[in-house]
């Protein structure tokens, strides 16, 4: 799969946030690094973010990942707190459907806030 840096001048993204490399509509992944360390990569097809995606720390620390379809969350999503401890899990519906549960925790592995979609789908 082809990978690029967002950074390369060759990049560019219009008002809907689609994203060119070289004039094109890019399909492939596409890495940001911030003080050089790499803090995402995105996959992206026919300019769109569509398929799975990481976010890391400057430190290096996992931040999040999870699933992209066509700019919206698809299916999990989990993001992490700097020093590790998981921070927020959601479940989402897939292709529009309702989102099904949202949990979250502080740094110290403590809930914070659970919700779970108990509305029956279809």
């Amino acid at each position: 799969m082809k990978r690029i840096d967002l950074d390369d001048p060759e990049v560019d993204l219009d008002y809907s946030q689609r994203l060119f490399y070289r004039g094109e509509l890019f399909t492939g992944e596409v890495e940001e690094y911030l003080a050089g360390h790499r803090v995402s990569l995105v996959t992206y097809t026919d300019g769109y973010r569509d398929g799975p995606f990481r976010e890391w720390y400057k430190s290096g620390v996992l931040r999040a990942e999870g699933a992209m379809r066509m700019e919206a969350s698809s299916r999990k999503y989990k993001s992490w707190h700097e020093n590790g401890v998981l921070g927020q899990r959601k479940l989402h519906g897939t292709d529009g459907e309702p989102p099904l549960s949202h949990h979250e925790w502080d740094e110290e592995g403590r809930p914070t806030r659970a919700w779970e979609n108990t509305t029956p789908q279809g």
